[in-house]
């Protein structure tokens, strides 16, 4: 079963690659002694990153996967799979 269409997952590694470069990024500031708020600036914007590439999945999950479960009556596990989901962005 195909979880996610090419689209969607190209788009999701790409963002994913850059966060890895801005991890690096922010590792080489860290050696340098860079001054310590542009390595927390650099720190937030990973994290905006990340919760992009959540939105992106979550997207993609209730565009693909709970559509399916609904469409087959699994309406239950839908359900479940979306207040998980919920309860994980909420932290």
């Amino acid at each position: 079963m195909k979880y996610m269409e090419s689209k969607s997952k190209h788009r999701i590694v790409r963002r994913l690659k850059i966060l890895e470069g801005q991890i690096r990024g922010l590792q080489e500031m860290v050696e340098k002694d860079t001054y310590c708020i542009n390595v927390i600036t650099q720190t937030s914007a990973v994290k905006q990153g990340l919760s992009n590439v959540e939105d992106l999945l979550l997207g993609n999950h209730l565009e693909s996967c709970i559509l399916r479960q609904v469409k087959s009556g699994q309406t239950h596990k839908a359900t479940e799979e979306i207040l998980k989901v919920y309860k994980l962005k909420r932290k």
